[in-house]
């Protein structure tokens, strides 16, 4: 189990992964071993998460979602297998972790009559100011 939070965790068999080769520099290995990870899985399907996680954790993935509804996550930042396959895994949770969180709804404000007044006395201050620095044709 990839434990989320105390009430929340991934089973492992939801998980797929495939180990693949790495770009970028390795030296002699890096055409041989393959060593990034591609973590795979399945957010629309997925007993483990509650409705409302699912659709914002849809949301934050964004190019990292399939059609499908699949969640890939390439990590290949480490030179070994196992650094690599904890490093995919966490970014789950660090996704999920913020799927989590509710946003706070917005509640659109209108500005004071006080803040309209300062406003528009402010651009007639200013237009005024203006209207000094023109020159004046002589008589």
């Amino acid at each position: 189990m990839l434990e989320i939070t105390d009430k929340i965790a991934i089973d492992e068999r939801e998980l797929t992964e495939r180990f693949i080769r790495a770009s970028g520099p390795g030296g002699q290995n890096v055409n041989k071993v393959s060593t990034a990870v591609e973590l795979r899985f399945d957010v629309r399907s997925s007993p483990s998460l509650p409705e409302a996680v699912r659709e914002r954790l849809e949301r934050l993935a964004g190019s990292r979602m399939t059609d499908e509804g699949v969640l890939i996550i390439r990590a290949e930042r480490f030179r070994t297998q196992e650094l690599n396959r904890e490093d995919a895994r966490a970014r789950l949770v660090e996704l999920v972790v913020k799927a989590l969180y509710v946003p706070k709804r917005r509640v659109p404000t209108k500005p004071s009559r006080a803040a309209k007044a300062r406003r528009v006395d402010s651009k007639v201050k200013r237009g005024n100011v203006k209207k000094l620095r023109q020159s004046r044709p002589l008589d």
